[in-house]
């Protein structure tokens, strides 16, 4: 390589890190909203409506980053909370941001909190064609109530049997002459899961990892 190429590559290295791929992961935002109610700060989730992707799961608001709408992430998560929730940028008080969370099925999820006042819930007009409900739980309840720890297992498949009982072939680890031990799934990665029941809802998935970091910090 000539000093001119190693010039022009060291220019090129990003000011500010980033996350590698991003650009090719689902880019999202949401919104941990604390309201005071009865003299003790809650947090507000909402149950996704049923007929959508992973219906039925409690989430915090939030949703896919839109280049055409949103200049930056917290931009994404107050847009989508008003889509959702109908709850106005002006009644929502940012006061901080979490870690970026990089979660396995290919999404990054930037986390910002939110303060809101307890009238503002009286104004909200849920999207029901993406809400089914929100849901107010005590921050004392999650003090007071641990985590039930599970675990899941994970495996990359070179290829699938279909319903028609043939073998989809995602990559050809034999025509590449790879090794046997890619041949078939490989991984089984054990992972932690995290659940909260609060009466009949059940909090889990990357709602309760993101739960337990913004915990661990109150």
């Amino acid at each position: 390589m000539k000093k001119k190429d190693l010039k022009k590559m060291l220019s090129n290295l990003p000011k500010h890190p980033n996350i590698l791929g991003r650009d090719r992961l689902f880019n999202s935002a949401v919104l941990i909203l604390l309201v005071k109610k009865e003299g003790e700060y809650h947090i507000l989730f909402q149950k996704r409506a049923a007929n959508i992707s992973q219906g039925g799961d409690i989430c915090f608001p939030g949703g896919g980053f839109e280049k055409e709408h949103d200049k930056n992430f917290k931009q994404t998560a107050l847009r989508e909370t008003k889509e959702e929730l109908g709850i106005k940028k002006k009644d929502i008080k940012i006061v901080g941001q979490l870690d970026t969370m990089v979660a396995p099925i290919g999404a990054v999820v930037e986390v910002f909190v939110g303060v809101i006042k307890k009238k503002t819930l009286k104004t909200m007009k849920i999207d029901k064609s993406e809400v089914e409900k929100t849901i107010l739980i005590p921050l004392s309840f999650f003090k007071k109530n641990k985590a039930v720890e599970y675990t899941l297992r994970s495996e990359v498949k070179p290829y699938h049997i279909n319903e028609k009982g043939e073998k989809e072939i995602y990559f050809p680890v034999k025509e590449l002459n790879l090794p046997k031990f890619y041949h078939e799934p490989w991984g089984n990665k054990r992972h932690k899961v995290w659940v909260y029941k609060y009466k009949n809802n059940v909090i889990w998935g990357m709602t309760s990892i993101i739960l337990l970091d913004f915990l661990n910090k109150y």
